[in-house]
């Protein structure tokens, strides 16, 4: 009478668990662009009322009064891990807290939206350059082809069906601005791989949101003496910033953390180009726009990239990640 081996059952669970696990990252992604399609739409209704350094900074202050309760029991037991790796955790709140959302909104001063949408589809681009030369990620044909479909299906929709919008285009100083917040985003989205903190997923968003503040309080203060100065707070402009610090600030960044350690950097990236097709959507619902031939050929195209770039084959080579002692309590 034969026995089943003893590790079948586990090794079930695990890929349970682990296929449980990917199949919430693919869940988070879909909803982080649509997050960052209202933060875009809210944004466009409030930059004037609001300079950006002071939208930037203060839709991070309220997401870390809401999450610092929650997320401070965790800081303190784990206070070794983050003394032990704070190199890391300053550069990845840096590029993401700090520097991405702040230069897009100074972009937004002195360059078109069309212009800023371009650049910022250019971040799968971006992310699977730097994975190839950081970690040594291999991008297959099947991907490549995704990456270049979702590609033209977001040109479709910037574009508006007409392709006299693209070449018209005319280089702003806030295209270069716009062009280091997508290589911000992409160094962080690789660097959270290649420098992973095991750290249980609130106490490494509550450490991220904490320093990036830190990071760009300075800045903002420079920029509210001299520069800009303050804003009136009132109805019109604080349920902005409440919206930017719940949807875009804190979900989005957990949901991006947990994407991209689950699928990879370059593969989570593909999902950015899902915001223009949110926006419109969102311009529709609440600005009254209408919805044309050109939306649903460049959505079709963006859909099929997703599907053929983000195809399972061999995984990525992924670094190592020291894990907490079972004994530690997660968050």
């Amino acid at each position: 009478m034969g026995t089943e081996p003893a590790g079948d059952g586990v090794s079930d669970l695990n890929a349970t668990t682990q296929n449980s696990g990917q199949t919430l990252a693919y869940i988070g992604l879909v909803l982080t662009p649509l997050f960052w399609a209202g933060n875009a739409v809210v944004a466009r209704g409030t930059v004037e009322h609001i300079p950006p350094l002071s939208m930037s900074l203060w839709r991070w202050v309220l997401a870390l009064a809401i999450i610092l309760p929650f997320g401070l029991p965790g800081i303190w037991r784990h206070r070794q891990v983050i003394r032990q790796r704070l190199g890391s955790m300053i550069a990845l709140a840096t590029f993401s807290v700090a520097a991405f959302n702040s230069l897009l909104y100074v972009a937004a001063m002195t360059t078109t939206a069309t212009n800023i949408a371009l650049i910022n589809a250019t971040i799968p681009i971006f992310v699977a350059l730097l994975a190839w030369l950081l970690l040594g990620d291999r991008t297959r044909p099947i991907q490549i082809l995704g990456i270049a479909m979702a590609l033209a299906g977001i040109l479709c929709v910037i574009a508006r069906g007409d392709v006299s919008v693209l070449t018209g285009l005319q280089a702003q100083p806030g295209d270069l601005v716009m062009v280091a917040a997508v290589f911000s985003w992409g160094l962080f989205s690789v660097l959270l791989r290649r420098q992973a903190v095991p750290l249980p997923a609130l106490t490494f968003l509550t450490t991220q949101i904490l320093l990036g503040t830190l990071i760009l309080a300075p800045v903002y203060l420079v920029d509210f003496l001299f520069f800009s100065g303050g804003f009136a707070l009132s109805q019109s402009t604080a349920l902005p910033l409440i919206y930017f610090a719940i949807f875009p600030g804190i979900l989005a960044y957990a949901f991006w953390n947990h994407g991209v350690h689950s699928i990879g950097p370059a593969r989570a990236a593909i999902f950015m180009y899902l915001t223009p097709v949110y926006a419109s959507v969102l311009a529709v619902v609440f600005l009254g726009e209408n919805l044309s031939l050109f939306h649903l050929v460049g959505g079709l195209l963006i859909l099929g990239g997703l599907i053929l770039a983000t195809r399972t084959g061999r995984r990525l080579s992924r670094p190592p990640v020291t894990r907490l002692d079972k004994g530690e309590p997660n968050d």
